[in-house]
């Protein structure tokens, strides 16, 4: 007989007790234990899978097909692969159904598309809203994962909105705990893999900004995409953080219209006015060069200097003013230096170092930079100005939109605009 024992799990980390405490031991998170029941079952001994030779394995060919979104399959890395499990987190009102509604009506294949937090009536009116008309869409009202599972071998693509709504009747924790998440989670990754077809899960995600859930989730998918970027604004950032069958350095860029999320990988993220403070650079995300407008405000302090970074990394910014009061003598120990970077994308690299100072010092002397002029190089402690991967992409990306000069630490091979070779930063101060 299976004997029934009462317990207490934490819904944060999935720690259980045997009594009920108010602040989990594990996590430090109060008032978070829950009554569950677990059943003991005896042992039983499985047949133990076949053992094979490394060489005698035979290679799996990756297929893919389009979701007939350039941004969406630069992410997953040339498409959707079938049997892939896909996991979309994201800050509310960020997109995430938005998108994954897209995609439903988009592709020419029996979709599933699995209501747990809206009604269909309300997916009805979004659907019209973006133009949706797709007679292979089916939603599904339903949170249990047994009855979803019945459903999915009959359609070519299921998408889950959201993971954390779906529980298991198997075990008697609330939907969104640890333990229904996950077992949610691998009876979805069971049934992807034996059917060969792709699974698309939303997630929610915790006020720290990762997946709320057990860290698990992230390791059981074979695809983790963040959508980046304020509800508030219109640009949005898809990038991918695991991917088992792409890259994890491409991106994806999208703007929220009333068309609901469009590619917005023709929009352009700088000013063609010439004002002290501003400086244009080219980044590289994956394959893809942005380029991009870096401003600066430098103003007199009164009292403590304040140091402040929008998109670029503090730390760096504070480097880079440390080097200009070592190199240069420039008092920015009496100023005030605010950094932003526009469009609301964040520079992850340091090739825009060479952008910063410049910003830095034409709003420091008051001195406009020619809008036809990019600076790209990355700046060492020393004052030197250093390679950055990728050069002749970046050129070749500022010559496309209209830029005449670029400032760099290295001539590129091909030369589409009148190329500046600067080795030190003594050198572009001169310069400018």
């Amino acid at each position: 007989m299976a004997k029934i024992k009462t317990a207490y799990e934490c819904t944060e980390c999935d720690y259980k007790s045997a009594k009920w405490m108010g602040k989990c031991p594990a996590c430090g998170a109060w008032d978070s234990f829950v009554e569950v029941s677990e059943t003991k079952k005896s042992k039983t001994s499985s047949k133990p899978s076949k053992i094979i030779k490394f060489e005698n394995i035979e290679k799996e060919e990756i297929e893919r097909f389009s979701s007939l979104d350039s941004e969406l399959d630069l992410v997953l890395g040339g498409g959707i692969v079938p049997g892939s499990l896909v996991l979309i987190g994201g800050s509310p009102g960020v997109g995430k159904s938005t998108l994954m509604l897209k995609l439903a009506g988009k592709l020419n294949k029996k979709v599933l598309y699995v209501a747990g937090e809206e009604s269909p009536g309300q997916i009805k009116l979004r659907a019209e809203r973006l133009g949706i008309k797709n007679k292979n869409l089916f939603i599904m009202p339903e949170i249990v994962i047994e009855n979803i599972l019945e459903e999915i071998k009959n359609y070519d693509l299921v998408i889950i909105d959201s993971i954390q709504t779906i529980y298991s009747e198997n075990l008697s924790s609330a939907p969104g705990s640890v333990s229904q998440v996950r077992e949610a989670t691998f009876e979805l990754m069971r049934v992807a893999k034996e059917t060969k077809i792709p699974v698309f899960i939303i997630g929610h995600i915790t006020k720290e900004g990762s997946i709320a859930g057990p860290r698990v989730l992230e390791h059981m998918v074979d695809t983790v995409l963040y959508f980046e970027g304020d509800a508030s604004r219109e640009l949005r950032i898809l990038r991918a953080f695991k991917n088992r069958f792409g890259s994890t350095s491409e991106i994806g860029i999208f703007e929220m219209t009333k068309q609901g999320l469009v590619s917005a990988k023709n929009r352009s993220f700088f000013s063609k006015k010439a004002l002290p403070g501003s400086a244009i650079t080219v980044i590289l995300e994956g394959t893809r060069p942005i380029v991009l407008e870096v401003q600066a405000l430098v103003s007199e302090s009164y009292g403590i200097p304040k140091r402040s970074a929008t998109g670029f990394d503090l730390a760096r910014l504070n480097m880079i003013l440390a080097l200009l009061e070592k190199k240069l003598n420039l008092p920015f120990n009496q100023y005030d230096v605010f950094v932003n970077v526009t469009g609301g994308i964040k520079i992850n690299e340091t090739a825009a170092d060479l952008a910063v100072i410049a910003a830095i010092v034409s709003s420091f002397r008051n001195r406009p930079i020619s809008k036809e002029t990019v600076f790209i190089g990355e700046v060492s402690l020393v004052g030197d100005i250093r390679e950055i991967p990728g050069l002749d992409i970046r050129v070749k990306e500022a010559a496309n939109l209209g830029f005449k000069k670029a400032i760099v630490p290295t001539l590129p091979i091909e030369k589409p605009l009148k190329c500046y070779e600067v080795k030190e930063v003594e050198k572009l101060i001169e310069w400018m």
